[in-house]
C-alpha cells in the first residue's frame, strides 16, 4: 500500500522560484507540488519548505569521537550524536570527513578512521541514523603515511569524495608564515625554537611527498569515479593543476584570483558557511561574502558549525545586496548535490527523494521546525 504525506500552506522553495502551496510525498519520493490551498495535510503555517541540505565537508564527527585531547568516545555513540545535530540543522545528506595522513593536528592512529567508517556502515545497516551518511576522505598529501591510510578505503563504497590537502607552511591556506604562526604556534604552545623546527619538518615533508602522493590519490579516485576536491587553492597555477586532475570542487580558495579561475573553469567554488555568518575567515583569508558578491560562490559547507549551513543562505538573502532566497538556498542544496553527482536530491521536484526541511525565519535567525528524509519524519 502506498504511503502518502501532504505538507500544505507552505512557501515552497523551488530552484527557480518560491511558490505558495503544498507538496505530496508518495513512498518516500516527491509526487507533486501544487500551488494554492490544499484541503488536507500537515499545516506548515506559511513557513518555508526547502530541499534537505547537502553537506560536503564537515569534520564535526571528529569532535564527537575525540571530545578532548586523548579522549576517544564510542564510535557509534559519537556518530549518533553528530547525526542528531546535523539533522536538527536541516542537513539530510552529510559527507563525514575522515582524515588520512598524519598532519599538523595529528592525534589519530592508523586504523581509527577505518573503524569510524565501519561504524557508519553498521549504523546505516541498523537504521540508527536520521541523515544519509557518505564519506569524504581528507587526504593530507604532504604526510608520509597518507597512502598507507588510503589503502584502508580502496574498496569502500561509502567514499564519494576525496580532497587533496597540503597544510605545510608557505602552501595554500598558509601562504605566509605570519598566518601559520597565528594558527599553530599559540595553538600548540610552541616557543620560537620549537616552532622553527616544527615548520622545517613540515616544509621538508611537503617538498618530498606532496606531488607524488597527490598524483597517486588522483589516479586511485579517478579509477573508482570518486569526486575530487582541491583544498585552499591560492593561485591560478593551483587551479590549472586542479583542471588537469579533473577536480570537481574547489574547497575554500584563499584568493579571489583562484576562486574566479575555478568558477570560470566549471569547478564548483565552496566556502565555509561560518565565514558567511562571521563575515570573515577564521584563518585570515578572503571573506566568503566577497566571493558571493563577485558571483563566484557556488557551494557552502558548515565546516565546523552545523547550524551555519541553514543560517548562511538567509544572511545572504537578507543583506544589503541580498539575492533571492531560492538562489542562496541552492548553495546548500542543488549545487553541492550536482557537484558530486547526487542527481536524486537537492531540489524539490517530482520524482526526487522526499528530503525537505520546514524552516521559520524570524529575528534574523532561522528555526528548523521539521525535517523529512525520503518522506520519513526524522526531526
Amino acid at each position: 500500500m502506498s504511503q502518502e504525506i501532504v505538507l500544505k500552506n507552505a512557501r515552497v522553495v523551488l530552484e527557480d522560484e518560491i511558490v505558495n502551496g503544498s507538496i505530496l510525498f508518495r513512498d518516500g519520493r516527491i509526487a507533486a507540488i501544487d500551488s494554492g490551498a490544499a484541503a488536507t495535510g500537515e499545516d506548515c503555517e506559511g513557513d518555508y519548505v526547502v530541499p534537505g541540505l547537502v553537506e560536503l565537508h564537515t569534520d564535526h564527527l571528529e569532535a564527537h569521537y575525540s571530545p578532548r585531547p586523548g579522549v576517544r568516545w564510542d564510535s557509534i555513540a559519537a556518530l549518533q550524536a553528530h547525526d542528531a545535530q546535523v539533522v536538527a540543522s536541516g542537513i539530510t545528506t552529510v559527507f563525514d570527513c575522515l582524515r588520512l595522513g598524519s598532519d599538523e593536528d595529528g592525534g589519530f592512529q592508523k586504523g581509527e578512521m577505518r573503524a569510524i567508517a565501519d561504524a557508519i556502515q553498521v549504523a546505516v545497516s541498523e537504521d540508527r541514523l536520521r541523515a544519509s551518511h557518505l564519506i569524504h576522505l581528507r587526504c593530507e598529501v604532504s604526510a608520509a603515511d597518507v597512502l598507507d591510510h588510503y589503502d584502508d578505503f580502496r574498496t569502500d563504497g561509502f567514499v564519494r569524495l576525496a580532497s587533496l590537502m597540503d597544510h605545510a607552511p608557505g602552501q595554500r591556506q598558509f601562504q605566509t608564515l605570519d598566518q601559520y604562526a597565528l594558527y599553530y604556534k599559540a595553538k600548540r604552545g610552541l616557543d620560537d625554537a620549537a616552532f622553527e623546527r616544527f615548520m622545517a619538518k613540515r616544509i621538508a615533508a611537503s617538498q618530498k611527498y606532496s606531488a607524488p602522493h597527490r598524483k597517486s590519490i588522483v589516479e586511485a579516485c579517478s579509477e573508482r569515479g570518486i569526486a575530487l576536491a582541491s583544498h585552499d587553492d591560492a593561485t591560478v597555477e593551483h587551479v590549472e593543476e586542479s583542471i588537469a586532475f579533473g577536480v570537481k570542487l574547489a574547497e575554500f580558495p584563499t584568493s579571489m584570483e583562484a576562486a574566479k579561475a575555478s568558477h570560470e573553469a566549471g569547478i564548483s567554488v565552496m566556502m565555509g558557511a561560518p565565514n558567511i555568518v562571521r563575515g570573515k575567515s577564521h584563518s585570515g583569508n578572503i571573506a566568503a561574502r566577497e566571493l558571493a558578491q563577485a558571483g563566484v560562490l557556488d557551494v557552502l559547507s558548515s565546516d565546523y558549525v552545523p547550524f551555519s549551513l541553514i543560517q548562511a543562505p538567509f544572511i545572504l538573502a537578507d543583506g544589503p545586496q541580498g539575492r533571492p532566497l531560492n538562489e542562496t538556498i541552492k548553495l546548500v542544496t542543488a549545487a553541492p548535490a550536482r557537484t558530486v553527482g547526487l542527481s536524486d536530491r537537492g531540489r524539490i521536484a517530482p520524482g526526487l527523494r522526499g528530503d525537505v526541511v520546514r524552516v521559520r525565519h524570524t529575528r534574523g535567525v532561522p528555526v528548523v521546525r521539521s525535517v523529512w528524509r525520503e518522506g520519513r519524519r526524522v526531526a
